[in-house]
């Protein structure tokens, strides 16, 4: 792992920080457990499938899913604002905070209306985390381990919706009709936000954000302690990013001058990244992830699987996910973001269409063979999503915005992610319901877009200072980290040269008591 990150308080800062990653996964894919314990319909007196009223019920579904992702929408939202305000590290901790209260509120709902504000308080919660989170582990890491890093973000959604699988699964076999079979799945989403929030004052705040308040020397310091390493003792890599840091922070300042609050749609370059990163997060959710992790015990029933076995093919299904996000994070940085996500939606379109296929062939009949192959065209969905993309959309979208709009340009990616998942989690139970296979067609075509749209419209990120990604939109860069010329070389020496004279200035000063005779003409 040494050749990946710089050292081990690095790595452990992003670790720790992706608790919150796991409770928003948790969060937003439990309700897919809930809607597979019966005492949950009996406690809310909801029809189940195949009963009269049952029309009612997928109405409700779709609005427990709906009202957490318009929560998450407006987390989203307010963390464009108290990430610059009052930094991604407070933003982390009031998002940890809110999900715990709406988790808990969750877990003790006595009725439908309570569940369903609940579902909206800590969708606000997972809005704020899931959008600061990623942008937090990517303005700690250096250029060279950034795609690991972000990918932890990914890594840790998939331990989410794997322990709120499996836990789900568990408490199925809860013995008589007692709620806890779907209270305390609900109340669990809490644990890991709880952990986050009782450890986050050790985290250490943006270097890039506390540049943004002028905290020079703390940026500095927190950027070494970060960065630091065995092969590079004098910190020369980590003075060098501050200085391009800093001096792309001044350009764009100069450049962007009465520009306004939302300076984000103040130029071409910022608009187009603005569009590319909603465009990114809106079209991924359309080729039907979160259809089939949130609604998969429905899938799995209408193929003819009863009892247990939905819940139990809806855990496999989310833990074949993390061996997908870990091979991501450690190659991504190797083979560059385009070809995670073009291959990955390349082969989905192929994935989708087969399981299309499946199901207009099989589904409703009694031909077992075929409803096993629609269910296993569903796992091989899992593992291209997982291998390609699940972590390689944050960590893009983590990448493409300048530090001083950074926070904007994730809320507004975030929000696609979120208008998608309104539409498709509000429609789907009633889709799977009514129209059946053919919903599948509605995921083909915008997957194949969204290939399309990548290729065309994406630029490489990879190895490259969030600083020097300014570049592929068509912004100056102050001075290159990535590629840099002789020029920028020049400067950086210059830089270091400044730096160890202000160290051996400083040294002499505190040895001679803050006294110090300067000999004109003489050479230390």
């Amino acid at each position: 792992m040494g050749k990946f990150i710089p050292n081990l308080f690095n790595f452990g800062v992003v670790i720790f920080v992706a608790l919150g990653s796991m409770a928003c996964s948790y969060g937003m894919a439990v309700i897919s457990s809930t809607i597979g314990q019966p005492t949950f319909y009996t406690y809310f007196k909801l029809a189940t499938q195949g009963e009269p009223g049952y029309s009612r019920t997928t109405a409700y579904i779709g609005a427990m899913n709906g009202l957490s992702s318009v929560g998450s929408v407006f987390g989203a939202g307010i963390t464009s604002w108290v990430a610059d305000w009052a930094g991604r590290k407070r933003n982390i901790q009031v998002g940890a905070l809110v999900l715990i209260l709406g988790g808990g509120l969750c877990a003790g709902s006595v009725n439908i209306a309570m569940f369903l504000i609940a579902r909206f308080i800590a969708g606000l919660g997972i809005g704020m985390l899931v959008t600061g989170i990623p942008m937090y582990q990517a303005e700690v890491s250096t250029p060279e381990s950034r795609g690991l890093m972000v990918s932890m973000h990914g890594v840790m959604f998939a331990v989410g919706y794997s322990l709120s699988a499996w836990i789900g699964f568990s408490t199925y076999f809860v013995k008589g009709a007692t709620s806890f079979s779907w209270r305390f799945p609900l109340a669990f989403q809490t644990a890991p936000a709880i952990l986050l929030l009782i450890g986050s004052p050790w985290l250490p705040f943006s270097p890039r954000w506390l540049l943004q308040q002028d905290r020079t020397d703390e940026a500095l310091s927190t950027l070494h302690r970060l960065h630091k390493s065995k092969d590079d003792p004098n910190d020369v890599r980590s003075k060098k990013e501050f200085y391009q840091i800093k001096k792309q922070m001044e350009l764009d300042k100069t450049l962007l001058q009465g520009a306004g609050q939302w300076q984000l749609f103040a130029t071409a370059a910022n608009r187009k990244r603005a569009l590319l990163g909603f465009i990114l997060m809106f079209g991924n959710q359309f080729t039907g992830v979160l259809i089939i992790a949130n609604y998969g015990v429905l899938l799995y029933q209408s193929l003819g699987m009863g009892g247990y076995m939905p819940l139990l093919l809806s855990a496999i299904w989310v833990t074949a996910s993390f061996p997908g996000n870990i091979f991501n994070g450690l190659f991504v940085d190797k083979f560059g973001r385009r070809v995670f996500l073009l291959t990955g939606l390349g082969m989905l379109v192929v994935v989708l269409i087969l399981e299309c296929i499946m199901q207009a062939q099989f589904l409703g009949t009694t031909n077992i063979a075929g409803q096993r192959a629609a269910i296993f065209f569903i796992f091989l969905f899992i593992i291209c999503w997982s291998f390609c993309l699940d972590a390689s959309q944050f960590l893009y979208l983590s990448e493409i915005f300048p530090t001083h709009i950074r926070a904007q340009g994730m809320a507004v990616g975030m929000v696609g992610l979120y208008c998608a998942t309104i539409v498709l989690l509000i429609a789907g139970p009633t889709a799977l319901n009514k129209i059946t296979w053919r919903f599948f067609v509605v995921l083909i075509i915008p997957t194949a877009i969204q290939f399309l749209i990548i290729f065309f419209y994406a630029p490489e990120t990879m190895q490259r200072s969030l600083e020097d990604i300014s570049a592929e939109f068509g912004d100056k860069v102050a001075v290159h980290y990535y590629h840099a010329t002789l020029e920028d070389e020049k400067q950086y020496d210059q830089a270091l040269e400044e730096d160890m004279t202000r160290s051996r200035i400083a040294g002499a000063e505190k040895s001679s008591g803050g006294v110090v005779q300067i000999v004109e003409g003489t050479e230390e």
